[in-house]
């Protein structure tokens, strides 16, 4: 009997009415293995991964298949969006015992949750020296029934090894990067660049949005005189955020960024659009304006904001997790990869006509023989649109060109959607749409972030800890994370610096104690889940594992409270928030020696940390256009440090910032500190934009 009808994860659902007799990850599950002395299949996947679609109606759909799973086994499924805790752990493991890891993954478990057996994706039959997985289900049943000691005996050495690995790379002993250590990153990753495509190393080629953050804080930071490590940085970030910006991975019709390049030209996209690139990648263009002023950056983080809320938008007022990689055809429900967004020349002349097709061909590099697959091409921006010296008349082309192809594009099956949000993501999103609608005039988007965020506190706080999912305004049961908490202070702290409003600072102060709390301890450090409520199941694996400080997909959960604890202790002088940030980065600090690419988060942070804290407190009635330019120039600054709070005088501050805060000769005032010194408080922005600016020590 199936048991995923009443799952809360999208991904879980989809495998709902499969043969194989599915659970979810609990004790249900694994004393039912106890009872009939069999071993746990677990397998762990997510809704938009294409290949565990593939392996799925491969195997899981198949009738005999699942008949020799379901008398051999207790079938596990975890969605790893909802459980990163239990990915990790037999992530780790798989990685461990084959080298590489992925998903779908496919691991076989004794019925205390030890691993002895590890994979990916197995075919339905044996290819390129594979096995089938049937073939796999019958080895390990009958090394199972035959030579239990053997396979007990593995399983014991395997946990082991992972205890003395995690034993060797836990704790938060190390120094807190310094301004040579940041310079030398800068250079080290200089060495992966791709000068002719932008971005890092080959194929496949993910969008770097954590390290370009990094880059274009530490240009921020250091300046672009020529030669510099700044400009270094800063020439990077620009030739990665242009060849993105043009590319197949970027939907030059609707916007929303694709989960990463099959090739090193970012022609051809895997198509699966995330919600945390999308907010990490709308957050990181609208930081490259504000640096550059390039109204490049200006278009892609509106039209990313504008894609997150338009297709990943739920009617509860959250984002959706992610839009699949594949499009159902309607003839047996199977996908296609890349269907929805691919065009031939013909196509482009049908919907726009003979001259205006050839011209749209040209402009978005639609060919004959095509770039994908069958004679269809991705859609790249071949002419520049942006450019202020741009003709007008290609501009005009591009943008009606653009409207009629989304319009056509929008009747044709669509891919399906993860409706489940996330916490940790949704904090991103609810950042990045509440400084992308403050600085660039668009009061929906803090509208929209505001409804994320009240969604958060309302759906997904539970007893004063985040729930990790949602899904149709109903918590999961799965306890949020690290990530979740960091990200989610991230996002609230944005929210309260664009708009002024309370609430969200105390909500942020409540979850930072709930950090403190039960994430931090001072002798071990950060843990990915509450020291107070380890789940069971894993402990007794051996899972109990210190949190990783190395960025993954997005954010790791040690860069993300270090994050969120740096802001708040500049905004509240909580010494003692800015003590465990510190001690974090610490840690980050020894993936950023050797990898700097994997550390992009933590980096940027550290950014923050050297440059800060770097405080500006305006005063004055929020309404009054004097407060309002005051409020501004603060907003646009491109100190890493800086934190911002806005308040009315005279009420009671939402941040200890803002005490003993008041007009200056009637008139609203900027109060500015860094490095705990303040300068006297000044009515004038262009003093502020100096202070908020590139390299600036103090007020003038």
């Amino acid at each position: 009997m199936n048991r995923l009808s009443s799952a809360s994860s999208p991904y879980l659902l989809q495998h709902k009415d499969n043969p194989v007799d599915w659970q979810e990850w609990g004790p249900e599950a694994f004393d039912e293995a106890r009872r009939r002395d069999v071993p746990i299949l677990l397998s762990i996947g997510y809704a938009s991964c294409h290949w565990c679609h593939v392996m799925a109606h491969e195997s899981f759909e198949d009738v005999a298949t699942a008949a020799d799973l379901n008398a051999g086994f207790v079938a596990v499924k975890v969605d790893r969006e909802e459980r990163p805790d239990v990915d990790a752990v037999y992530m780790e493991a798989t990685v461990a015992m084959t080298g590489h890891g992925g998903w779908p993954m496919t691991v076989f478990l004794t019925p205390d949750g030890t691993v002895f057996h590890a994979g990916t994706y197995y075919p339905p039959t044996p290819r390129q020296g594979m096995p089938s997985f049937r073939q796999l289900l019958a080895a390990v049943s009958e090394a199972w029934r035959e030579r239990r000691e053997e396979v007990e005996s593995a399983s014991e050495r395997i946990t082991r090894a992972l205890a003395d690995q995690r034993a060797t790379t836990g704790g938060v002993a190390g120094e807190l990067p310094t301004a040579h250590d940041l310079e030398q990153a800068v250079h080290r990753v200089a060495t992966d660049h791709d000068q002719r495509n932008g971005g890092f190393g080959g194929a496949p080629k993910f969008p770097p949005s954590m390290v370009l953050e990094w880059l274009l804080r530490h240009a921020a930071r250091v300046g672009t005189e020529p030669g510099t490590s700044g400009a270094i940085a800063a020439a990077m970030a620009t030739n990665t955020l242009q060849h993105m910006a043009s590319s197949g991975t970027y939907d030059q019709l609707e916007g929303g960024f694709a989960r990463y390049s099959v090739d090193a030209a970012w022609v051809v996209p895997h198509f699966e659009k995330m919600l945390y690139d999308n907010a990490l990648l709308a957050r990181v263009y609208l930081h490259w304006w504000r640096l550059t002023g390039d109204p490049l950056g200006r278009r892609i983080a509106l039209e990313t904001c504008d894609f997150m809320l338009q297709r990943l938008g739920t009617g509860e007022g959250g984002l959706a997790s992610a839009l699949d990689a594949d499009t159902p055809t309607g003839e047996d429900g199977h996908g296609v990869e890349g269907l929805t967004y691919v065009w031939t020349p013909a196509q482009l002349v049908e919907v726009l006509g003979p001259d205006d097709g050839a011209w749209a061909a040209q402009a978005f590099g639609v060919t004959d023989a095509g770039t994908f697959e069958h004679g269809s091409s991705t859609l790249r921006l071949l002419v520049d649109v942006d450019d202020v010296d741009a003709p007008s008349e290609d501009v005009d082309r591009w943008q009606a060109a653009r409207d009629a192809l989304r319009q056509s594009r929008s009747t044709r099956p669509q891919p399906f959607r993860d409706d489940k949000v996330v916490a940790a993501w949704n904090g991103l999103a609810v950042a990045a749409l509440a400084e992308t609608g403050a600085l660039l005039e668009r009061p929906d988007l803090v509208e929209a972030a505001a409804r994320a965020a009240g969604l958060l506190l309302d759906v997904h706080v539970v007893d004063g800890g985040l729930r990790r999912v949602s899904l149709g305004g109903r918590a999961g049961a799965p306890a949020g994370t690290l990530e979740d908490h960091g990200d989610v202070v991230e996002g609230l702290l944005a929210l309260y610096a664009a708009t002024g409003e309370p609430r969200w600072a105390q909500a942020a102060s409540e979850l930072v104690d709930q950090v403190r709390q039960r994430f931090w301890d001072g002798a071990t450090g950060f843990s990915d889940t509450a020291y107070d409520a380890p789940d069971p199941l894993l402990a007794a694996a051996g899972g109990r594992r210190p949190a990783d400080p190395a960025d993954n997909a997005y954010p790791s959960g040690v860069a993300a409270a270090a994050g969120a604890l740096l802001s708040w202790s500049a905004l509240s002088g909580d010494a003692a928030s800015r003590d465990a940030a510190e001690r974090a980065l610490a840690l980050i600090a020894r993936v950023a020696a050797s990898s700097p690419r994997f550390a992009g988060w933590g980096l940027a942070v550290a950014e923050a940390a050297l440059d800060g804290p770097r405080e500006v407190a305006v005063v004055g009635p929020l309404d009054d256009p004097a407060t309002r330019e005051l409020w501004d120039a603060a907003l646009h600054g491109t100190a890493p440090g800086l934190v911002v709070a806005a308040g009315e005088p005279g009420t009671r501050p939402a941040v200890p910032l803002l005490e003993q805060r008041d007009l200056v000769d009637g008139r609203p005032a900027a109060y500015a500190c860094r490095a705990m010194v303040c300068d006297l408080p000044t009515s004038d922005p262009a003093r502020l934009r100096a202070f908020v600016g590139p390299g600036a020590e103090g007020l003038d």
